[in-house]
């Protein structure tokens, strides 16, 4: 994805109905290639980025089109990321902006001349002069069915005179989680929320068409392919590889020093810590428990609306079980009857989901440090129905 400024983005639409391309001109000189750009250190370029060039020296022209437009500006932008409701745009800008764009990320840009005939050509841009008609430039994004590499992808593929035949070879057990791990490895806290948000259908095998989402795949399927027509001749999708900006050097910024699972550890060991004072002292650190409880029901307000997301990888997600609103309802009378030294039935339940959890994580990959919080809430509910059975068992 490629975010630019507000003003850049205005003209870069404003310029897409601009683009006319007549049926009765001739391609001879007309290169369009697939443009797959490397990640960069942005959070929103950590998957690479995928376009199309268009270069003619007959007619005089060099330009890129991109399905990748956004403003993150807009209101409750990330929310409706989240919940797919976000619109992205087509434009269109000049090949030389387009690599100064890239070239200052330090991003490696990788072209793919196609190998095209001439009604091919004429399919491809009349398509693209369709796509950037003004009530044409917006769509509803969709992370895995619907980004600017598989759009990018349908308009070439979608108007070629025979059939591609993809030769390199893929993981069939590959999963749309396990693809997005591939990329983000080096930035756990980014890894940390993708996870939390995918649920069991993110952990499902993928077939090669799904997995040409990231933009790396689809270059790679491209390298091999070949266009088999109708008489069964075929010849190759790409005719020349090349690298049209070499890599530069990337400035990475420094994350937050810890893991998500040294904070769970260190969770851990400070609830172990007081759930032992407790048990020594006869003290009842209350204040900790209403805390965990908050703090995990506030966090369980995402994934419960989660159900109602038009993302399919998101509606079925078993963490719902350990994140979940319903601690905010119990947590007034747990805390009453915590202050009175009275048992209540709300560990009972809350044990009851997390073995939940714990079982579910053979059906779902959880995110990091998500098991030792689970532990850590399960220490919590044993030790307070233990020192309640042991308050009973005094004389």
């Amino acid at each position: 994805m490629l975010t630019l400024s507000r003003k850049v983005a205005i003209f870069l639409v404003f310029l897409c109905p601009c683009l006319t391309i007549s049926a009765d001109d001739s391609y001879d000189s007309l290169q369009i290639s697939l443009l797959t750009c490397a990640p960069h250190d942005q959070i929103y370029s950590l998957y690479g980025h995928t376009a199309i060039r268009l270069k003619d020296p007959s007619q005089g022209y060099d330009m890129v089109v991109n399905y990748g437009l956004f403003d993150s500006s807009a209101p409750h932008f990330v929310l409706r990321f989240v919940f797919g409701l976000t619109d992205y745009c087509m434009g269109i800008s000049s090949f030389e902006l387009f690599k100064q764009e890239y070239a200052y990320y330090g991003s490696e840009v990788t072209q793919q001349r196609l190998n095209l005939t001439q009604d091919e050509k004429a399919s491809i841009m009349e398509a693209i002069r369709v796509n950037a008609l003004p009530e044409n430039l917006v769509y509803r994004y969709n992370y895995f069915y619907d980004n600017c590499t598989t759009r990018a992808r349908d308009i070439l593929v979608n108007h070629l005179s025979g059939k591609v035949k993809y030769n390199s070879p893929i993981d069939e057990n590959a999963t749309f989680r396990q693809l997005v791990h591939s990329c983000n490895t080096d930035h756990r806290w980014a890894r940390f929320g993708n996870d939390i948000l995918l649920g069991v259908q993110a952990d499902l095998p993928t077939t090669r068409q799904e997995q040409q989402f990231l933009p790396r795949n689809l270059k790679q399927d491209f390298s091999d392919a070949e266009i088999i027509m109708s008489d069964g001749s075929s010849r190759r999708l790409v005719a020349e590889e090349t690298i049209v900006i070499p890599a530069g050097l990337q400035i990475t910024e420094n994350g937050f020093p810890l893991t998500p699972t040294a904070c769970a550890l260190i969770l851990l060991a400070l609830t172990i810590v007081l759930t032992i004072i407790e048990m020594l002292l006869g003290k009842n650190v209350w204040l900790f428990d209403m805390l965990l409880m908050v703090s995990t029901g506030l966090a369980g307000i995402l994934l419960f609306l989660m159900l109602f997301s038009v993302h399919p990888t998101v509606r079925i997600n078993l963490q719902l079980l350990l994140f979940n609103p319903l601690p905010l309802f119990f947590v007034y009378p747990v805390v009453k009857s915590m202050r009175r030294r009275q048992s209540h039935r709300w560990w009972r339940i809350w044990t009851i989901l997390i073995i939940l959890f714990l079982a579910g994580r053979f059906f779902q990959h959880y995110a990091e440090g998500m098991m030792i919080l689970a532990l850590t809430l399960l220490v919590r509910c044993v030790s307070r129905e233990y020192l309640q059975k042991k308050k009973k068992q005094r004389p």
